[in-house]
């Protein structure tokens, strides 16, 4: 990832597309130290070290939310940049967001998904450390 990039509401959904896609194991990789992550929908098994190449461009897309995510706050505001912006209208990009920072233990979920249902929206509450 280059380090010249600004990342910002307008390039976001994009950011996140591109480092999910190169995270991914290619047709015939080894997946056998994969990275695997419970998303809110589907399970997702990340390439260890493609993953942590991207380590400082999930902190700079985590930096954009707003801060009430640092106390743990509703995946359903996820889409929204720390100014009111509104970075994407896919709650599934904002699911891979979730699940490459989660593999990088930047973020967690607040609860067990066990007891999302019982929380607004049915999906979980989630913390970036």
């Amino acid at each position: 990832m280059e380090k010249n990039i600004v990342v910002n509401a307008s390039n976001m959904s994009e950011l996140v597309r591109t480092a999910f896609q190169e995270c991914l194991f290619k047709e015939g990789e080894n997946t056998t130290n994969r990275i695997e992550v419970e998303g809110i929908t589907r399970r997702f098994g990340f390439h260890p070290q493609r993953l942590e190449e991207h380590r400082e461009l999930l902190v700079d897309l985590l930096e954009q939310l707003p801060t009430v995510f640092r106390q743990g706050y509703t995946f359903l505001n996820i889409c929204m940049t720390k100014d009111g912006t509104q970075w994407t209208g896919e709650q599934s990009i904002c699911e891979l967001l979730v699940c490459m920072s989660i593999g990088l233990k930047l973020m967690e979920y607040c609860m067990p998904k066990e007891l999302w249902l019982i929380l607004p929206g049915g999906v979980p509450y989630v913390i970036v450390k």
